[in-house]
């Protein structure tokens, strides 16, 4: 258990320092962090030499940027108060506090530039170009390279897209201007016009409802920097109807749609951020799909839904039991897709424990790691809400 807990703060500890040299100017996707966590498992982590030179070869690519590393390493690991981030809740929605990267930078040769100065370059760009859009210029930006304005810009493109919910078509009928269903009484009720011959047919088709979906959110350290984005998206559809479920997930599982809905998207993130107990922590996905199937599954939550996973695959826990929950959860629902952020990276495998024992049981594995992603996630969800996936036998077999 102390093993365990040592290595949720090594997690946390490092996607914070990476959080710090992307505000710094360095491009440290979630490739790099990957490979940085790879290299802290082979070294000794009590032996300061080594641990610079593991980080420095993993997440800095440019010779330009080792300074800035250098600076940054001294100012995190050597310098900094150590602080409890579980006394605070976290910024679910925002980015990095505006308010407290001065405190973090300020004095080692990262200072940010003037407030004023970014917003004069956003209005020349505006005079310069007429057909400038924001939102369509980050449709391509990493999350985790997104700062607090740039994610309230990509909000509404959220909500756009959240709007978008499959259909599916119920046992009730409703009325339609024509089908292949007659409507006895409408029918009745207009030949009373044409003294009982039933000139006019009124017809009812089947009514279309919405197709429930079933989001589950990582939330551990490796995820952060994409979690703020994503808990984003879970507002915008929790929002938008009452056939959205929306859970978070680490070292346990947490059910967030009573925090997510209402109109007001600022005091339901406050709210959110307040009941996830387990935000930036360890890994657990087995024991929260475990959770998941006997709490909610097995009450018809997930039957003839589309359940959308947003996790790394990083897998802390027993990876049999990951591979078990993922065929309970593929039985009982109509679709399951995989939202990887990592997939986004060039080059990426899904060679991670986790990702590679749940892989077999998703229909759908898409990359999450910027908007473009998302309207992709949108589409694929579109698409299973009217077409049924063909399943693989070696899937039943599994299952």
């Amino acid at each position: 258990m102390t093993t365990s807990h040592a290595g949720d703060a090594v997690v946390t500890k490092l996607v914070t320092f990476g959080r710090i040299l992307r505000e710094a100017g360095v491009e440290v996707g979630p490739g790099r962090l990957q490979n940085a966590l790879l290299a802290l498992d082979r070294i000794d982590l009590r032996q300061r030499p080594e641990v610079y030179a593991a980080l420095a070869c993993t997440m800095v690519a440019r010779r330009d940027d080792l300074d800035i590393f250098d600076r940054a390493f001294r100012a995190w690991f050597e310098q900094a108060p150590t602080r409890n981030l579980g006394q605070r809740p976290p910024d679910l929605g925002l980015g990095i506090d505006e308010k407290k990267k001065p405190e973090v930078l300020a004095g080692h040769g990262l200072e940010q530039s003037p407030p004023g100065e970014d917003d004069e370059d956003e209005a020349t760009t505006d005079d310069a170009v007429s057909a400038w859009s924001p939102v369509e210029i980050l449709r391509q930006r990493d999350f985790a390279a997104m700062s607090r304005d740039e994610l309230l810009r990509v909000r509404k493109a959220m909500e756009l897209l959240a709007r978008s919910l499959p259909t599916r078509p119920s046992r009730r009928l409703e009325a339609a201007a024509e089908g292949r269903h007659i409507d006895p009484r409408g029918t009745l009720r207009r030949a009373m016009r044409h003294e009982g011959e039933p000139v006019e047919r009124a017809f009812r088709r089947p009514k279309q409802v919405e197709r429930r979906l079933v989001f589950l959110c990582d939330v551990s350290g490796s995820m952060e920097p994409y979690a703020r984005a994503l808990v984003l998206f879970l507002q915008a559809a929790v929002a938008t109807g009452r056939h959205v479920e929306a859970f978070t997930f680490g070292t346990r599982l947490t059910r967030l749609t009573p925090y997510l809905d209402g109109r007001d998207p600022e005091r339901a993130l406050d709210r959110a951020a307040r009941a996830v107990p387990d935000w930036a922590g360890g890994t657990r996905i087995g024991e929260a799909l475990h959770a998941f199937n006997d709490l909610y599954a097995r009450r018809g939550m997930t039957r003839g839904a589309i359940v959308t996973i947003a996790s790394d695959g990083w897998e802390r826990g027993d990876v049999g039991l990951l591979r078990e929950q993922m065929a309970r959860l593929r039985r009982r629902s109509r679709a399951v897709v995989w939202v990887n952020p990592l997939k986004g990276t060039a080059g990426y495998e899904p060679l991670a424990a986790g990702m590679a024992a749940a892989l077999p049981y998703c229909d759908v594995f898409i990359p999450g790691h910027n908007l473009a992603a998302l309207e992709g996630l949108a589409d694929v969800i579109a698409r299973v809400g009217r077409e049924r996936l063909a399943r693989p036998t070696v899937l039943r077999s599994a299952a």
